[in-house]
């Protein structure tokens, strides 16, 4: 069996690490040198011994850096409040620069509660330990975003087939609608390889993205729709600068949740700060309303990230945990 190992790089997201990605014919898989999975839910069983527990003075909570930090430190404030009363434990942001700086966190224990993007929660469950539990939903606990091809207008590209000999813009490698899913599609519907029929950029980050085909700086990119929403809400992009010519169909957005070997006491409250949180007048709100979102509600990796394991099984990825 061949496989071909595409590294993290430090280049791209500005810390050495030590994951990586493994291209191969076999099934993701837990880290069973660390994680068990008894009851085959697909995510790490807490520890069966009570002295392996995580009790933190003070819990550290990041969100999936799809966007400028420094913005969603002020957006996620109201939350981090109130899940310091509900758990009686202090709560820091930490605002992380990339994917895979913050998967690392979690596995090296610096990281107790986190969203991280829908591409990126894989590996975080197989190689951090990551449970999650909660994503963002409308009233009837509707959720979910679509990858989406964009380009600027009077670009010539009309179609995806005009992509060729043009530059696309990836995110980064962890990420489903940034690189794996139109990676999958351009390479099985419309056999157009990266390197050979389209230049390939990474930008790091969706918003890096959008911002690179505003400016045109890209031909097109490959990007998560509810981040160019929220963009667009917020004027740092405007409507008529970019132009759709591919949708997929849905995905689930950033998944919630804790490490798998937080005692479970503090576990289960951190789950009712999430699913108790008044959403109305507060700054996530303002920030995710106008897409619809007013609550947490839950999920499972097992049944709701179906879609996406489908897609790294499309193109025959497979995590191992160096």
């Amino acid at each position: 069996m061949k496989t071909r190992s595409i590294p993290f790089k430090a280049a791209l997201f500005g810390v050495p690490l030590a994951l990586s990605f493994l291209v191969a014919s076999t099934a993701h898989a837990l880290d069973t040198a660390r994680f068990k999975d008894a009851n085959g839910d697909l995510v790490a069983d807490a520890p069966t011994d009570a002295s392996k527990f995580v009790d933190p003075s003070t819990l550290i909570f990041a969100y999936t850096p799809v966007e400028d930090p420094a913005v969603y430190a002020k957006v996620w404030d109201d939350f981090i409040r109130h899940l310091e009363k509900v758990t009686g434990k202090k709560v820091q942001f930490f605002p992380v620069q990339s994917n895979a700086a913050q998967i690392e966190a979690m596995r090296a224990g610096r990281l107790h509660v986190a969203g991280f993007n829908t591409g990126a929660t894989p590996l975080a469950v197989n190689c951090a330990g990551f449970v999650p539990f909660a994503i963002m939903a409308g009233d009837a606990g509707n959720f979910g975003y679509e990858m989406e091809i964009i380009t600027y207008p009077g670009s010539g590209i009309t179609k995806i087939a005009d992509l060729k000999g043009r530059k696309l813009a990836f995110t980064a490698e962890t990420s489903n609608s940034g690189f794996k899913a139109p990676s999958a599609l351009l390479r099985s519907e419309y056999k157009l390889e990266a390197g050979k029929d389209y230049t390939v950029a990474f930008s790091g980050k969706h918003d890096n993205s959008i911002l690179g085909v505003a400016n045109k700086d890209y031909d097109a990119a490959a990007i998560a729709n509810e981040v160019l929403h929220r963009m667009e809400d917020r004027g740092v992009v405007k409507k008529e600068q970019i132009v759709s010519i591919y949708k997929s169909k849905t995905f689930p957005t950033t998944g919630y949740g804790v490490v798998y070997n937080l005692k479970p006491e503090l576990a289960k409250k951190v789950q009712e700060a999430f699913f108790t949180f008044p959403w109305k007048g507060t700054e996530l709100e303002k920030e995710f309303g106008k897409q619809g979102v007013t609550k947490f509600t839950s999920i499972t990796y097992q049944k709701d990230w179906e879609a996406v394991r489908q897609v790294d099984t499309a193109m025959n990825v497979s995590y191992e945990c160096k």
